[in-house]
């Protein structure tokens, strides 16, 4: 049973990045069904480490398709982006140095991120970039 299941509420009507929320709801996943099974230290490290990079490089494909359709929200995004990514590095830091593990409470926090930025943030866009003939 996944952690978070996708569901067309979490579409924001652009094929490319539905996709990219699909690879990250993906690897959260990943990361919960490692955990309980107990997997070590070091597996749960690289799936984490592959969910930071993983977002890094999504927040830059929505930003570069922001600025090349000039996006009014860019900046919003931009913010968003920015603050979301210093939380998960935060996270990852405390991690590596064995301050917190990898938890229930981390993956609802992980999963509370992900929907909150999909759902309020992302979705305004949708509608834009479908307005500039992307789909």
């Amino acid at each position: 049973m996944a952690y978070i299941d996708w569901s067309s509420e979490l579409s924001v009507g652009v094929n490319l990045f539905d996709e990219q929320h699909k690879k990250l709801v993906g690897i959260i996943n990943k990361l919960y069904d490692a955990m309980k099974e107990g997997k070590g230290r070091n597996v749960l490290g690289e799936i984490f480490n592959e969910l930071i990079e993983y977002t890094k490089f999504h927040f830059k494909a929505e930003e570069e398709v922001f600025l090349k359709y000039d996006y009014p929200g860019y900046s919003e995004q931009q913010r968003e982006h920015s603050k979301l990514t210093k939380e998960v590095m935060d996270l990852k830091d405390k991690y590596d140095k064995g301050n917190i593990f990898i938890t229930v409470e981390m993956l609802s926090f992980l999963k509370d991120w992900l929907s909150h930025h999909i759902l309020e943030v992302d979705k305004k866009y949708g509608p834009y970039l479908k307005q500039k003939g992307i789909s």
